[in-house]
């Protein structure tokens, strides 16, 4: 059913659960798993306090973790993934990692990081199900 899979990570408790989600259909379907965190470079700092390159480091550092995590998630079902972490504006830089992958699935969780807990979807997710061109795969959590 899916010869490849893509799953997109910000950190997020939906953002795990939809890990588990990509890392059991890479499983079942003896599929190869790539997964993916972007960097935002959309958001802007005007003050003085914070220097805009320091703040996108510790970012991609956050980023480079949150891949970590999920490698070892993966590596726990013994599923082999590929990482990759991305600059720019997120919704794209997923998309286009799935074409460059040409995977058949992209698996995302229904709400990221947003402060906005009512929020059905968050707005990449919900960019990423209205531009994709192929299967996205929303992922909700218990909750």
């Amino acid at each position: 059913m899916y010869d490849s899979i893509l799953v997109a990570t910000d950190g997020s408790e939906a953002a795990a659960t939809a890990v588990d989600h990509a890392v059991a259909l890479a499983e079942r379907f003896d599929a190869p798993l790539y997964a993916i965190a972007v960097v935002d470079d959309r958001t802007e700092y005007d003050t003085g306090i914070v220097d805009p390159e320091e703040a996108r480091q510790h970012l991609r550092e956050r980023a480079v973790g949150w891949l970590a995590d999920l490698e070892e998630t993966a590596s726990e079902s013994d599923v082999a993934v590929e990482t990759t972490v991305r600059t720019g504006v997120p919704h794209e830089e997923i998309l286009g990692y799935a074409a460059e992958t040409e995977s058949d699935v992209i698996v995302v969780g229904a709400r990221g990081r947003s402060s906005f807990k009512g929020a059905l979807l968050g707005s990449t997710v919900d960019r990423v199900v209205r531009v994709a061109d192929r299967t996205v795969l929303v992922v909700g959590t218990d909750e």
